[in-house]
């Protein structure tokens, strides 16, 4: 049976991308996004749901991401999603769901989820397995420091 694992989101970052380097050297940029729903509900009701996702971006891209993002920069991600385990502070064995980036495309302001105007920047191709993007390394990423475990 085939398969896919593959997720687009459009959101703004709610925190600065933490930029950092694995023991191998290699760059891995975390972006905290926003990505918020709105709908009407059966009585009329309008609507708010926000999801906070953590993104992973790797290499080159990752750089490119910590230095043109910053908090409340709006950005679409492709990607795939990725169950991560790893031991929190207390010794517990945690289990977090963030996307591993494919592909970064900075926006401008006047970008919305709807389409719409504004100018969009060249996209940030973060390697995973696109067309020259490179091989992508991944290693077990150590737990942040501030409150995302």
């Amino acid at each position: 049976m085939a398969s896919l694992n593959r997720i687009f989101l459009i959101g703004n970052l709610t925190r600065d991308p933490e930029l950092r380097y694995i023991p191998s050297g290699q760059a891995v940029a975390t972006l905290r996004m926003a990505v918020t729903e709105r709908y009407r509900t059966k009585a009329g009701e309008n609507r708010e749901e926000t999801l906070f996702i953590d993104v992973i971006v790797w290499g080159k891209s990752g750089e490119n991401c910590a230095q043109y993002l910053k908090k409340g920069s709006p950005a679409f991600v492709e990607g795939r999603l990725r169950i991560r385990e790893f031991e929190g502070r207390d010794g517990t064995k945690q289990r977090r769901t963030e996307v591993t980036a494919m592909r970064v495309q900075f926006l401008s302001r006047g970008v919305r989820a709807g389409g719409g105007g504004g100018e969009e920047a060249p996209p940030v191709d973060a390697g995973g397995g696109a067309p020259g993007g490179g091989e992508q390394v991944e290693e077990p990423l150590p737990p942040l420091d501030e409150d995302g475990g």
